[in-house]
């Protein structure tokens, strides 16, 4: 199937309420244009320095979303433009990321990354970290920064049952922290989860945000 097909298709998967994010890492501008062509504006990248080349090469009204592991001194390269920031990890990041929105005169949209999966190779807070920062002196004087949800990876098994397991897990956790420290902002209500082999588990768990891109793009040949 075409790149044009397989977005159809996945389109038609998803509610109205969960937007897709197409993953474009190691794609070519021009297999990116073929999504961006039927209409398509969210991409996601995992690594900045891909993102700034692209983003020069491509049409201005993309809006781009940070989804890989976000290195604090590689901030400033994208504050100026970024759409989303999914992975923020730890307080020292946020940080550099309300300081260099300040510089670019904007409040960046960012995700509170939780670590839900059962491997060692994946970036996340804890629950109790996250309630940390949250009520951090450091995170309340922030002006530059919004916090719009959470995002959370799976462990990668075949084993639905196990995914299914964290991905409620990573819904009960965002209910918990918009009950208790966003009760009154409407701005906190994504969750970003699910990819191409689980992200209809993650829907069914309450995803907002989905994160595809083999099933898009297809596999390199």
């Amino acid at each position: 199937m075409s790149i044009a097909e397989n977005l159809k298709e996945i389109t038609n998967k998803l509610p109205p309420n969960v937007k897709l994010i197409a993953i474009s890492k190691n794609k070519s501008p021009e297999e990116i244009m073929k999504v961006y062509a039927c209409g398509h504006r969210l991409f996601g990248e995992n690594k900045v320095q891909e993102m700034i080349s692209k983003a020069n090469l491509l049409p201005g009204d993309i809006e781009w979303h940070m989804v890989g592991h976000l290195q604090s001194n590689k901030v400033k390269y994208i504050a100026p433009y970024i759409g989303m920031i999914h992975s923020v990890d730890s307080i020292k990041l946020l940080k550099v990321i309300d300081k260099e929105a300040r510089k670019a005169g904007r409040v960046i949209p960012c995700l509170l990354q939780l670590y839900i999966a059962r491997e060692e190779t994946k970036f996340g807070m804890s629950f109790d970290e996250t309630c940390a920062l949250l009520e951090s002196i450091a995170f309340k004087s922030m002006k530059h920064v919004g916090i719009c949800g959470l995002m959370g990876m799976a462990s990668f098994t075949r084993n639905m049952d196990q995914v299914r397991m964290e991905f409620q897990q990573l819904s009960d956790y965002f209910n918990t922290i918009r009950d208790k420290y966003f009760p009154d902002e409407p701005a906190f209500c994504e969750i970003s989860m699910g990819m191409s082999d689980d992200f209809e588990v993650g829907i069914e768990a309450g995803s907002t945000m989905v994160r595809i891109g083999t099933a898009l793009f297809g596999h390199r040949p």
